[in-house]
């Protein structure tokens, strides 16, 4: 009993100093929401545009994580999705000079207590759509 008191004192120490790694509560909100989009539990909207004529190619949306690290082959960027209770979906994308990604949290979580906002324009969200009227 005394043995298990020992350890788990040394794991509340090891912990604390892992807290105290991170300098502010912005790194450690940020590390914690990291950690919380690895296990699924944060609703994401990755955007991919076209820098050279700004227009969208690709809208992915639901539990995603995504991975940029050093194992990808460069320029790629990984996604995987929870779609279902045990089932995932994975997603190899290319990165270009011309590509680029936006990643945007769609929910609030309890990690964060301040709301924030990413505005985009709506011409760039809504597809033009052309509509016809038939006479019959």
């Amino acid at each position: 009993m005394k043995h298990a008191k020992k350890i788990a004192a040394a794991g509340a120490v090891v912990a604390a100093l892992a807290l105290a790694g991170c300098s502010t509560q912005a790194d450690t909100v940020s590390y914690n929401l990291s950690q919380d989009a690895e296990k699924f539990e944060i609703e994401r909207r990755i955007v991919f545009i076209n820098g050279i004529t700004d227009k969208y190619l690709l809208e992915i949306e639901g539990k995603c994580n995504i991975e940029t690290g050093d194992s990808m082959a460069a320029g790629t960027l990984e996604v995987v999705c929870k779609v279902g209770d045990e089932e995932y979906k994975k997603h190899f994308l290319g990165l270009s000079d011309n590509v680029t990604f936006i990643v945007e949290q769609v929910e609030g979580t309890e990690v964060d207590p301040f709301h924030y906002r990413v505005n985009f324009r709506p011409e760039t969200i809504l597809p033009d759509i052309d509509l016809q009227v038939s006479d019959g």
